[in-house]
């Protein structure tokens, strides 16, 4: 049998060789950046798309695929991806979490760095001809308190850097396992208590129900005043608009911000503050992570489409039909 894939998303040509290399069971249709109306052109006799954060996967869009029988997402987050439509179709929804995990932790230092030494605003100021030494002195991270909200994946690598930083690490999560947190080296506090001793706040779970706004208006009044906060998880999770009044206030002194609840971002008000730096959702956007996840997610289609065999299910279905 031939099987027609649609590769929606900018995936790397590494991977996607993976199925073109096999030109009998495999015919790749690339149609890299276009839009949702396209996509519904596209994707009416396909068996599997390929996407990444861009492309949305709706209801409509599933009724569109008759024949479509599995979704692989090159990187972790599904939040673009309507799982409970696709598990009702049983459509199977993989993803590739392995790949991206050092990248996005890296980015979530650097973004920590940004904030303890105003980077990113230094540089700025030097471009447009000044020597603002004076307005940009910063605070060392040593012996600073890191709080990791979710010590999966990426938290822990997070808090295996920073310990090498020298930062007392501790972490939340209600789905962590013993094992998990030993092998991190942190202690695991009550998510009240992480925001009441942290001197610094990294993000690492995913979006859901649970997680929407988890850092709100409440979490704000907790916190130390000068905090400063880290997002490079999804958008949604923090409140921006309790953000932009803490930091107006002068609770926080700083947010790093690489994903935000509209993506572009509509309303600037928050990304255009100066003790704000933002990046258009970088953490996963680097060659190395890029050609990880697509060769990952290439391979997994592959397999479930040719044997059947499932890693990394986000909505786990029975056998394949």
């Amino acid at each position: 049998m031939s099987f027609r894939v649609l590769v929606a998303d900018n995936l790397a040509e590494s991977g996607i060789d993976v199925l073109r290399r096999d030109k009998e069971r495999f015919r790749v249709e690339v149609r890299k950046g276009i839009g949702p109306e396209e996509v519904l052109r596209y994707i009416p006799p396909c068996h599997a798309l390929l996407v990444r954060s861009r492309t949305r996967v709706t209801a409509e869009l599933l009724e569109r695929a008759p024949d479509l029988r599995v979704i692989g997402r090159a990187g972790i987050g599904v939040d673009n991806i309507d799982l409970a439509a696709c598990t009702h179709r049983g459509v199977q929804v993989l993803n590739a979490p392995a790949g991206s995990r050092v990248t996005t932790a890296e980015h979530a230092l650097a973004m920590i760095f940004s904030l303890a030494r105003h980077i990113p605003q230094a540089d700025a100021s030097m471009k447009a001809g000044r020597w603002d030494k004076r307005r940009f002195v910063g605070v060392e991270l040593t012996d600073k308190t890191l709080g990791i909200i979710g010590i999966g994946a990426i938290g822990s690598i997070v808090a295996e850097r920073a310990r090498g930083l020298r930062m007392k690490v501790i972490a939340s999560d209600p789905h962590a396992s013993p094992e998990g947190v030993e092998r991190a080296g942190v202690e695991l506090v009550p998510l009240d208590a992480l925001f009441e001793r942290s001197d610094f706040i990294s993000i690492h779970v995913p979006l859901s129900d649970a997680t929407r706004h988890l850092v709100d208006e409440r979490a704000f009044e907790l916190m130390k005043d000068r905090v400063r906060i880290v997002n490079c998880a999804r958008g949604g999770i923090i409140d921006e608009a309790a953000l932009y009044e803490a930091i107006v206030s002068g609770k926080v002194a700083g947010a790093a911000l690489d994903v935000f609840s509209t993506e572009p971002p509509v309303d600037l008000r928050l990304i255009q503050m100066p003790q704000v730096i933002a990046t258009p959702h970088l953490g996963a956007a680097t060659f190395e992570a890029q050609i990880k996840v697509s060769i990952a997610i290439c391979e997994q289609v592959r397999d479930y489409l040719v044997e059947g065999t499932v890693r990394n299910a986000v909505n786990p279905l029975p056998a394949p039909r």
